[in-house]
């Protein structure tokens, strides 16, 4: 019997001829997610069989309880980079090797990122709504150029952002406790801060580009957003985990800050009625940061490359 791999994200089939081809050429039978949304927990358990001996995952849950149950399970390949639905400590007991596509959607969510911080800038969404119900009320916005940018977060997303945002003649600060490449500081005159709260202060437009762990959980919260001045553009393509939406909700009507405007939430999609949703300064796009094209396939083929040579590299060391 064939050893399986299971692959659910659902963008995968756009790029599958390619990435399909590679995984039988190596021997491998492939279970797709056709269920057209993320899988739950219960439903991967059912897919992931006795055979199943690699995961190509996106952002359906992996939690303990899953991974145990996944008996044959020696190598998880995320498709993108964020892996905080994996329970990484317990795929390490299990001795299960993961990798992430580490650079392939720094680009398209960056460029997502910069075009939300115009969008907020120029009220972009509800100008052209009006317009579509065939008004023609104007609404003055402001130019990016000159502003703080703060960014959260140094990583390679956070990197692209700066460059991009440089480019358009913003001064750029980052915060992060960790980032040490001081020859890209240089290269495009981009200042850090120290503290977290320095950066809030004084940034016109705060993005984000952290992943949701225990630390990170809950960053953008009552005390944060009170430090913020009252024109902050706030952009979030990380995860939904990192702002308290009830705290965002509240700055929002009382305008403590001006918009925020996000590509994630802590319920994808929304639920009917929600009331942060429906305020007219606050976006939401439907997690579309990494999905382009470009993107797409390069997510499609690192992870299945990356699946491929963790499952070599198990074989030889058996």
């Amino acid at each position: 019997m064939k050893e399986k791999i299971l692959i659910t994200p659902k963008s995968f089939k756009n790029y599958k001829e390619k990435a399909h081809k590679l995984l039988q050429d190596h021997g491998y039978e492939i279970i797709e997610n056709n269920l057209g949304r993320t899988m739950t927990e219960e439903e991967i358990i059912e897919l992931a069989n006795d055979d199943v001996v690699g995961i190509i995952i996106g952002v359906d849950p992996l939690p303990a309880n899953v991974l145990e149950q996944c008996k044959s399970l020696r190598a998880i390949s995320k498709y993108g980079v964020g892996m905080d639905n994996i329970d990484l400590k317990k795929a390490a007991e299990l001795g299960i090797l993961i990798k992430n596509a580490v650079g392939t959607n720094s680009i398209s969510v960056a460029e997502h990122a910069i075009a939300l911080m115009f969008a907020g800038a120029r009220h972009l969404p509800s100008i052209a709504t009006g317009v579509k119900a065939y008004g023609w009320e104007r609404s003055i916005g402001f130019e990016l150029t000159n502003k703080n940018l703060g960014l959260v977060g140094g990583g390679q997303i956070g990197k692209e952002v700066a460059k991009r945002a440089v480019g358009i003649g913003m001064k750029v600060t980052i915060y992060d406790p960790y980032f040490n490449d001081f020859e890209f500081l240089e290269k495009y005159n981009i200042q850090t801060a120290d503290e977290l709260s320095e950066l809030l202060k004084m940034s016109d437009i705060i993005s984000l580009h952290l992943p949701a762990t225990e630390e990170t959980k809950g960053l953008i919260n009552v005390e944060t957003l009170k430090l913020m001045k009252p024109t902050t553009i706030l952009i979030n393509t990380s995860r939904g985990e990192l702002v308290d939406e009830a705290a965002l909700y509240h700055a929002l009507v009382n305008q403590e800050i001006a918009v925020a405007a996000q590509d994630v939430y802590s319920s994808e999609p929304p639920k009917q009625g929600d009331l942060l949703v429906a305020l007219p300064n606050f976006i939401l796009t439907p997690h579309i940061g990494a999905f382009t094209y470009e993107a797409v396939e390069r997510m499609a083929m690192v992870s299945t490359e990356n699946l491929i040579n963790m499952l070599a590299q198990k074989e030889v060391a058996k």
